[in-house]
């Protein structure tokens, strides 16, 4: 699978513009600002329905235009499939497959599988535990099609009986059985969301270790830990044991919502020992293995995106990070730089087609 051509009008900084790409390397080059990174954001666009960066769709609307498009022509499994989303201001947003309007843009998800790596996965790091949760659900998500419904209906059900909480706080009255209907809900989702992470974590570690020492020369080791309210108890009972704690709290505080993903260095968490290029090399050889596991679940590999790579790491990580790219397991990629003569240092050497767009 390939992206063979992209056009966007009023897409961030961009008016309008199209591009043609290689089924291999794709290089956008130019100054920081220029929107080398909006690019791959349109590409990400296509294929999970949202900005990796901004979740708000009327800020990616160019100045003060009306609407943004973003097209796409890909080749998937040899038949061609034209893609479309557009966004006007105070409109819902339009996602067409070959000319056909979808009535769900769940129903979108997985069919053109992506991976980015950005300097803004540094929040997996720094970040809270929102964000590691997304990272699982994102990936999840693009091969399981149940999962993602199990997440809409549970944070639907989680939304409602926090509504409740708070309005028996303020109203100083309390209705077990109005409670208990969003309880209910809550329960069967959750349980199967905690099982597919527990098993996606247990599937991608492996991988992931492979691809960090790979990178790292060798020089480190790693491990994810999924900590789980649900591990070795019942759902059920747990939130049976909870409802006065939450009466007082005034929110749900037990269920998947407050799982933890530990990104660990050694025996330590990544984000208190980690430095810039080590948690650069971490989170790189993560989104690798999610790359891996998405590939092998579909029988095809993902778009890879890679934006600013090269930035804090040294000259070996960089060498070891091509190998890693040029290989065959790899399909198309794109990639981010501020220096054309960098990019056509590293490629030339690999022996693969690649291009460059100077922006």
């Amino acid at each position: 699978m390939h992206l063979s051509s992209l056009s966007l009008v009023n897409f961030k900084n961009f008016d309008q513009l199209e591009y043609e790409f290689t089924p291999r390397i794709n290089c956008f080059v130019g100054d920081n600002g220029v929107g080398k990174t909006n690019l791959l954001d349109a590409i990400h666009y296509l294929s999970l329905c949202k900005s990796f960066f901004n979740s708000v769709d009327s800020q990616n609307i160019h100045h003060e235009k009306d609407f943004f498009v973003i097209q796409g022509n890909y080749l998937r499994n040899e038949k061609e499939e034209k893609i479309y989303c557009g966004v006007k201001r105070n409109t819902k947003k339009q996602f067409r497959r070959n000319k056909k309007d979808y009535q769900k843009l769940s129903d979108h998800i997985g069919l053109i599988p992506v991976v980015m790596v950005s300097p803004g996965d540094s929040i997996l790091v720094t970040g809270g535990s929102e964000e590691r949760r997304r990272f699982m659900n994102g990936v999840i998500s693009q091969f399981d099609r149940q999962y993602l419904e199990d997440m809409i209906t549970y944070n639907h059900a989680l939304a409602q009986r926090n509504v409740l909480l708070k309005d028996f706080a303020k109203k100083r009255y309390f209705d077990r059985d109005s409670l208990d209907i969003w309880t209910e809900q809550m329960i069967n989702p959750g349980e199967r969301i905690f099982l597919k992470r527990k098993s996606f974590i247990e599937k991608i570690l492996p991988v992931f270790t492979h691809y960090q020492q790979f990178v790292s020369l060798g020089r480190e080791e790693v491990n994810l830990v999924y900590e789980s309210q649900l591990e070795g108890g019942d759902y059920r009972m747990l939130l049976e044991s909870a409802v006065e704690r939450d009466r007082v709290l005034q929110y749900s505080s037990c269920g998947i919502h407050k799982d933890e993903l530990v990104l660990m260095l050694g025996s330590h968490p990544m984000k208190k020992s980690g430095s810039q290029g080590q948690q650069k090399t971490y989170l790189i050889a993560l989104k690798l293995a999610q790359f891996d596991f998405i590939s092998n679940l579909n029988g095809f590999h993902p778009i890879l995106l890679l934006d600013d790579i090269f930035d804090k790491l040294d000259e070996g990580r960089v060498e070891q990070i091509i190998k890693l790219v040029a290989d065959n397991s790899f399909g198309q990629i794109f990639i981010t730089d501020t220096s054309r003569r960098r990019l056509q240092a590293i490629l030339n050497d690999t022996g693969i087609g690649f291009s460059i767009i100077d922006l």
